[in-house]
């Protein structure tokens, strides 16, 4: 990973939130003029996610000695002074901070710490992004923080308790990158599912796609991350079923499908209740794809507890999986309880990707034949890839527009891709 020695430039690690912030990011180095800066974008769901962001943050040291090396992000916000005492970095900078235009006006200096309590924070991200360097959908922050507190998470002390967006500024945001060509918008922030508890008469998820959708009817997809189906009712199933803008593809906050190990999370939803949420989205719209975050060798976790997760894959037909060993992080209640071994969290995570491979190949197989309508996300000289609305990857044996919309016929696969 090489940065332009002309230029500024931001790395990025970890979650769609992260993404739209760092074009923010992007936006106020431009506007500064700050043109020897090197920004690190740090992520701390995992421990392997910090090691890469310190990984990287070493490299740049060494490659551009004459730069200035500025950290953020959650594992920043959580432990600035080990990214401080990293020989090379100049400033470290919050999460709050890192969205504010005079934030950056110090980073000449050296050792600078701009890191504030975000606990005790009601501050929110105003900045409009008009653009996203390199990407055919656009993310669009419509709320911060989580109120909740799973016993494996360490996010919410990286990004505080919930505040949610106001619904103007999300039409604001949406309209400007609309305007400027994007097909494609991505709602997301930490906890989505839980917009609007915040705000006067409290307006849920739901309501604020309805209106996005009608007050923006030149939006042609929109798309949610990542959801919980413990916040989520009847309203959310109607909409699924009614608006065809809403893209048929959802990833959900499963985490497992052994009970006490939910209970154990201290999640708010359990097996039974997973596996109805995704059948009953399965049921009004048949097309729907879904996937899950699920984590392997949760602590206390048995081989029947495992099997249970195994078994959630099929009942609840996921087909995209992000599948976690579990990462102890500093702090959390679960680091303190008794652990699974390394090598069988990781044995467990191989078992729940084979099975996700397996889902994936079935649903792709069940492509060859249907027309698809594909967002085209990179284009080269002889192909281009892109998504369908159903987020499968699929390649197009010839040169296509980025950024487009394109209805085409799937003829076969290769790999994981579909074939056009």
């Amino acid at each position: 990973m090489k940065a332009n020695n002309s230029n500024s430039k931001v790395f990025n690690f970890g979650c769609r939130l992260n993404a739209y912030e760092s074009e923010v990011i992007k936006s106020i180095l431009t506007k500064n003029n700050l043109n020897n800066t090197l920004v690190v974008n740090t992520c701390a769901v995992t421990n392997e996610a910090e090691r890469q962001a310190q990984q990287t943050i070493r490299k740049l040291i060494k490659e551009y000695p004459n730069k200035k090396i500025v950290v953020t992000g959650c594992a920043a916000q959580i432990c600035p002074e080990k990214y401080l005492a990293i020989e090379g970095v100049n400033s470290v900078i919050g999460n709050i901070e890192k969205l504010k235009n005079e934030s950056w006006s110090n980073i000449e200096k050296k050792d600078v710490k701009n890191v504030s309590n975000i606990m005790n924070s009601n501050e929110l991200n105003k900045n409009i992004v008009e653009k996203f360097d390199g990407k055919a959908r656009a993310y669009v922050e419509i709320q911060q923080g989580c109120n909740h507190r799973c016993t494996f998470c360490i996010i919410p002390y990286g990004r505080g308790n919930n505040r949610s967006i106001p619904f103007g500024l999300i039409v604001e945001r949406i309209k400007k990158l609309v305007s400027n060509g994007y097909k494609e918008i991505v709602l997301t922030g930490v906890d989505i599912t839980d917009y609007g508890i915040d705000l006067p008469g409290k307006p849920r998820l739901t309501d604020i796609i309805k209106r996005l959708l009608k007050l923006i009817p030149e939006l042609n997809q929109l798309r949610l991350s990542s959801i919980d189906c413990a916040e989520l009712n009847e309203d959310f199933f109607e909409l699924v079923k009614s608006e065809e803008r809403l893209m048929p593809h959802f990833h959900i906050s499963l985490q497992s499908g052994d009970d006490m190990i939910l209970k154990r999370m201290k999640r708010r939803h359990n097996r039974k209740q997973s596996i109805e949420f995704c059948q009953k989205l399965k049921k009004i719209r048949p097309n729907i794809l879904l996937g899950a975050d699920l984590i392997a060798g949760f602590p206390t976790e048995t081989n029947i507890m495992f099997n249970n997760t195994c078994t959630l894959v099929k009942e609840c037909d996921l087909t995209y999986l992000h599948v976690f060993p579990y990462s102890s992080r500093y702090s959390t209640p679960a680091s303190r309880m008794p652990q699974v071994p390394d090598f069988q969290k990781k044995l467990r995570a191989k078992k729940l990707r084979s099975l996700g491979e397996e889902q994936l190949h079935f649903h792709l197989k069940s492509s060859i034949g249907k027309q698809k309508t594909i967002l085209i996300e990179k284009s080269f000289e002889n192909y281009s890839i892109g998504k369908t609305q159903e987020f499968s990857s699929i390649k197009v044996n010839e040169k296509l527009i980025e950024g487009k919309l394109y209805k085409l016929l799937v003829k076969s696969i290769d790999s994981n891709f579909l074939i056009v």
